[in-house]
């Protein structure tokens, strides 16, 4: 009776069609946070280390990146969508569909994500640099011994938040054809007022929110107890 009811209710979803597209949102998701760690880290590193009063400290350096990182911050992502369609395309061979959102994805995200390194560094105590240094270790021994281990956590916070802001992110990129839920949720939710889909959609996404939330929590306070 209740599964009659609900299939009442649900009369314009077709199920095959929100499995795919749940793929094509976790496909998005995966390759997107996987690439815009891979950049930010060491981009996150570079800021804090050619900062003022650092071990590199290179004030060019730093102030060209650091105007980088804020210029693509300040593009909203729709808007990047579009601007970036010619690279992408360039890149993969099409800018349509899961695969053809990458690309912006992740110049939507690092920059964001860099600055949550950068922060993460600061926040570490310069006693432990200046010991390092007095024990004769290396720039590279410093980064590889102290640096990335001293900030895990904070790191694995950083990806969580990034990968949350990335789920919206996917969501945008329907409105350009990107495929995932937020295709989905624009061609039959919205063009075709069919609001069964919409919250189908909508349900989805905050239940992917949660999980990410709820296992980036569960890892930093496992780390942090290490």
């Amino acid at each position: 009776m209740a599964i009659a009811i609900i299939n009442d209710l649900l009369t314009n979803v077709d199920w095959s069609e929100i499995s795919d597209a749940s793929l094509d949102t976790l496909f998005m998701l995966g390759f997107s946070v996987f690439f815009s760690t891979i950049i930010g880290i060491p981009i996150g590193l570079v800021l804090f280390l050619t900062s003022r009063g650092r071990l590199l400290q290179n004030g060019p350096i730093y102030n060209v990146l650091s105007f980088i990182i804020n210029v693509l911050r300040s593009i909203p992502f729709i808007i990047l969508l579009i601007v970036m369609i010619p690279v992408t395309t360039m890149l993969l061979g099409t800018s349509l569909g899961a695969k053809g959102t990458i690309p912006p994805l992740v110049v939507g995200a690092f920059p964001f994500f860099a600055r949550l390194v950068e922060n993460a560094l600061k926040e570490i105590d310069n006693g432990i640099f200046h010991m390092a240094e007095s024990c004769g270790a290396t720039t590279w021994q410093i980064i590889w011994h102290i640096l990335l281990p001293e900030i895990l956590p904070s790191v694995i916070a950083s990806i969580t938040v990034t990968a949350i802001a990335l789920v919206s992110y996917t969501a945008m990129a329907g409105a350009v054809g990107g495929g995932g839920l937020g295709d989905l949720a624009i061609r039959y939710g919205y063009q075709r007022f069919q609001t069964d889909v919409m919250l189908i959609t909508v349900v989805l996404m905050v239940v992917l929110v949660q999980v990410i939330q709820m296992f980036g929590d569960l890892l930093v306070r496992w780390l942090r107890k290490k």
